[in-house]
């Protein structure tokens, strides 16, 4: 039988107690028990972990990057068991989001205190971001995307649509005049982001195939929230999610310029696992998702 969370439990409890004879001495076992248990770790992963000397170890890097992956886990199974055995009443520990700028302060904010009103033990670590994370590597439970999906190895739970529009402040639109067609962009400062791409490109099309447009400008960000900022500024012309400025329209701080037809990008939550997922994290999808599909179908 596969005994390898028992031998991260012995790992771990070595290096936080900082010898093996007081670890054995924790764990009821001898030390050399616990020295050929680390022995047969390193054995199997190829690589030293702890430099032994006689009156005192140390961590090598793979024994550093080791412990905390193993730390993790162990703490991820203490959860999944707790978890089922006090119910979803009592359900505790971290769901670690990551969603775009945008979304995340219009969509999942709002929904937070509800969610916790209903699971107070739950801790939601929510990153705001609208570079793509790597869910593995960046250690992500839950993540929000606009796009299409690429990694066929996650879980994804569609949300909505969202329509990309062009939109200029009528300030600049007064200044600089209104564009009637795709190439009328090119006298025009586009705003764009410095992401993903090297150089910044606009879907468009008017009536033909979707083509891919060169947008330039002097202001390029990192996330939508500066972008669109920059666009009731009247710095220049903008191309976001309705659901981020949907409401500046209203308001007249936004116009949108209409010189090529809407793009539209799916937006889904996507999290590892499938359907073996831990409870803390099958709670959080099961209140956030229809209030976020509530959210992209607004009026």
């Amino acid at each position: 039988m596969d005994n390898r969370a028992g031998e991260m439990m012995v790992f771990v409890r070595v290096v936080e107690a900082g010898s093996f004879s007081e670890a054995a001495r924790q764990l009821l076992m001898t030390p050399s028990t616990v020295s050929k248990i680390i022995f047969r770790i390193e054995q199997r992963l190829g690589a030293r972990l702890i430099e032994r000397s006689t009156r005192r170890f140390s961590l090598t890097e793979e024994g550093r990057l080791y412990h905390e992956r193993s730390s993790a886990l162990l703490a991820d199974l203490d959860d999944i068991e707790r978890e089922l055995t006090q119910g979803a009443q009592t359900a505790r520990g971290t769901v670690r989001v990551n969603a775009s700028v945008a979304f995340g302060t219009l969509g999942i904010e709002p929904q937070l205190p509800a969610f916790w009103e209903k699971h107070p033990n739950i801790v939601v670590d929510l990153s705001l971001s609208d570079e793509i994370v790597d869910l593995y590597l960046d250690r992500t439970d839950i993540a929000f995307r606009v796009g299409s999906l690429a990694d066929s190895s996650l879980t994804g739970r569609r949300i909505g649509v969202a329509r990309r529009k062009m939109v200029a402040a009528p300030a600049y639109l007064e200044k600089h005049g209104t564009p009637a067609t795709i190439e009328d962009l090119d006298r025009h400062n586009c705003l764009g982001f410095n992401f993903r791409r090297g150089t910044p490109v606009w879907p468009s099309r008017q009536g033909g195939p979707i083509a891919e447009r060169i947008a330039r400008g002097n202001a390029l960000a990192n996330n939508g929230e500066t972008v669109r900022r920059l666009a009731i500024a009247g710095v220049g012309i903008a191309r976001l999610a309705d659901f981020h400025i949907d409401r500046d329209i209203a308001a007249g701080r936004l116009v949108e310029v209409a010189v090529t037809e809407s793009d539209t990008e799916e937006v889904h939550a996507l999290y590892v696992g499938g359907q073996r997922v831990p409870q803390r994290i099958r709670l959080f999808l099961n209140f956030m998702v229809p209030r976020l599909q509530a959210f992209m179908k607004r009026p």
